[in-house]
C-alpha cells in the first residue's frame, strides 16, 4: 500500500545543510544578528536521529548575537539560504556563500520589514510572506 501524502504545502526534498548547534547569521532587521539552532520544527524522522534542516525548513533557534532585547530569546525562523549545494526540480544546482535564516512568528510571517542578501525561491514558494520583504530571489 502507497503512503499517503501530508496535507498542505508540498515539500520538495533538497540536500540537508544545517543540523542541531549550527550558528547561522540573520537576513533581516528584527535586532538578531546570529542564532543557533535547537531542533527542526515538524521534522519526522528515524528515533534517536538528530534533526537536520535545509531551506524552507522551519527551525527553532537561540538567538546569540543580537540588540539586549532579543538575547538569550528563542525565536522561529526559516531558512533562507544554505551553503551545500542542492538540485532544484530543473536540475539546475544551487549553492549561496552563506547560510542565513529570517525570524518569523509561529504561524510563519517575518518580524521584520526587510530582509537582506538574496533569498532562494523555494523558500518563498513554501513560506509566501517571506517573498514580501525579501530585496532579492534566487
Amino acid at each position: 500500500m502507497a503512503k499517503r501524502k501530508a496535507a498542505g504545502t508540498p515539500r520538495i526534498h533538497s540536500t540537508y545543510g544545517l543540523q542541531n548547534g549550527s550558528k547561522i547569521k540573520v537576513a533581516d532587521n528584527s535586532g538578531a544578528r546570529i542564532v543557533e539552532i535547537i531542533t527542526v520544527a515538524g521534522y519526522r524522522g528515524r528515533l534517536n536521529r538528530y534533526p537536520k534542516a535545509s531551506v524552507g525548513d522551519m527551525v527553532i533557534a537561540s538567538v546569540k548575537k543580537g540588540s539586549p532585547k532579543m538575547r538569550r530569546t528563542i525565536v522561529r525562523a526559516i531558512v533562507v539560504r544554505q551553503r551545500r549545494p542542492y538540485r532544484r526540480e530543473s536540475g539546475e544546482i544551487i549553492q549561496f556563500e552563506d547560510n542565513a535564516v529570517v525570524i518569523v512568528n509561529p504561524q510563519g510571517d517575518p518580524r521584520s520589514n526587510e530582509a537582506k542578501g538574496p533569498i532562494a525561491r523555494e523558500a518563498i514558494s513554501r513560506w509566501p510572506r517571506i517573498g514580501t520583504i525579501a530585496s532579492t530571489v534566487i
